[in-house]
């Protein structure tokens, strides 16, 4: 039989590995508890806690009955692989909890969908996203607003001689409002706060009434973007793509922000591995000076999809049965959520480079596949048919900024310790800073002016 904790062993065991998460903040981080996370290094804590589960209960899943619902926590790594190669049946992506968030601001996208219409919307997005494409049709366009708002990031800190959070993430989403809208929506701080006060409202799930006005100025507001559709955008795409079913464009978009989201928080802690890891750091500079296109940045790459292993930026993979399930230790019952905690796959004592900066493990791989050759599965987009559609075009633009910001500037973190091995189970990038030395005139390549 499938192992099956006690109930108060059970709720331990989800407050440990999940609490962390949904204290953070899922859907979007509270800088506070991200401070206490890192001050308590609440997610080292998770792994150890799993590492223990599987020396108790062998290879898993194990199971816990949390009031009705039964929650099973996979522990092997083929077992991961079977879920999200068997994605989204057997195991379904739309879960409970996950359609109690994400209603709150997308209720008819992609990952809230099944059967017919999941197929549909997938396929949608990954015409828009092109998600086997390294270089996006519009990566000329997308790669000129780079290079144009990094020089407005460059001159607002460049008397300052710091870069922060702060800064970095309101260049980088005058960044996202011109790729996804195009130009006209730069200033479009607007859609940004209706976004944000539904994605706050979405952390709480359930324990938060849904705010029908707010996501419907929200769906108004992306609907006329689509309408305008500038050459060049994301929108542009999405709007000459033929839908055969109830699509719902307006729905999927706000996934993309809310990626978006998360994809600047990986660029930014990988600002900050190579800060601290100047030999690797050297390599990238020299790739950045000498590149022919946005796609040729495979050492810049790396850094990013290994800041992605280290901290993921979606560290609870959901799943939920839809039938009984049969696993080698017995059958799981239909509607059980499945937890993959992707930091325990990413960073046990199994892995060999779990607590250091190892981003050769991404270079073997330059078809971008996003799967390290390494028996532990390193997952930064999920995998199999629900792998992440934006992945190609958030590689480009994480890749692309960060060329840019090592173009205009040399970077010393500041408090560097905090990146030496073995390097923390949580990295609170709120809190990262770096001092800035100025460099010359950035050279325009190929890539700036496509």
């Amino acid at each position: 039989m499938i192992p099956v904790t006690g109930f108060v062993s059970g709720l331990k065991l989800l407050a440990c590995v999940a609490g962390p998460a949904i204290a953070k903040g899922v859907i979007i981080r509270r800088p506070g508890m991200m401070r206490m996370a890192d001050w308590l290094d609440l997610d080292r804590r998770a792994i150890r806690r799993l590492e223990q589960c599987s020396i108790q209960y062998g290879r898993g899943p194990i199971l816990a009955r949390i009031g009705r619902r039964c929650v099973a926590f996979v522990l092997h790594p083929d077992d991961v692989h079977r879920v999200l190669r068997e994605t989204p049946y057997p195991f379904a992506s739309a879960t409970l909890e996950k359609r109690a968030a994400l209603a709150h601001f997308e209720p008819k996208n992609v990952l809230l969908s099944e059967g017919a219409e999941r197929a549909e919307r997938r396929r949608w997005n990954e015409q828009a996203l092109q998600p086997e494409n390294p270089r996006h049709c519009h990566a000329g366009k997308f790669l000129q607003t780079i290079s144009a708002e990094i020089d407005t990031l460059q001159a607002k800190i460049a008397v300052r001689g710091e870069l922060r959070w702060n800064d970095f993430s309101d260049a980088w989403f005058r960044i996202v409002l011109r790729v996804m809208f195009g130009d006209g929506a730069r200033e479009d701080d607007e859609l940004l706060e209706t976004m944000a006060s539904l994605r706050r409202a979405a952390n709480w799930a359930w324990l938060a009434p849904r705010q029908d006005r707010l996501l419907a100025r929200l769906l108004r507001r992306i609907c006329e973007y689509l309408e305008r559709a500038e050459p060049g955008s994301l929108a542009a795409m999405a709007r000459d793509i033929e839908p055969l079913a109830d699509i719902a464009p307006e729905h999927q978009i706000p996934q993309w922000l809310f990626a978006f989201d998360s994809t600047a928080t990986a660029t930014f802690r990988a600002l900050a591995l190579l800060a601290a890891h100047r030999e690797y750091a050297r390599g990238v500079r020299q790739e950045v000076e000498s590149r022919g296109s946005a796609s040729d940045l495979p050492l810049t790459r790396s850094a990013v999809l290994e800041s992605l292993r280290l901290w993921p930026t979606t560290p609870l993979l959901l799943r939920e049965t839809r039938v009984a399930t049969e696993w080698e230790t017995g059958i799981m019952p239909p509607n059980t959520a499945i937890i993959i905690f992707t930091p325990f796959f990413h960073r046990n004592r199994y892995v060999d480079c779990a607590d250091r900066f190892a981003p050769q493990i991404w270079l073997k791989d330059a078809g971008l596949n996003q799967t390290p050759p390494v028996y532990w599965p390193s997952i930064p987009f999920s995998e199999g048919p629900g792998i992440c559609p934006g992945r190609q075009v958030a590689l480009l633009m994480s890749t692309s900024v960060i060329a840019a910001i090592l173009e205009r500037f040399r970077l010393r973190l500041k408090a560097p310790h905090i990146l030496r091995a073995p390097l923390p189970g949580t990295l609170n990038h709120f809190s990262l800073s770096f001092e800035l030395r100025r460099l010359g005139a950035p050279r325009h390549s190929e890539h700036s002016n496509s």
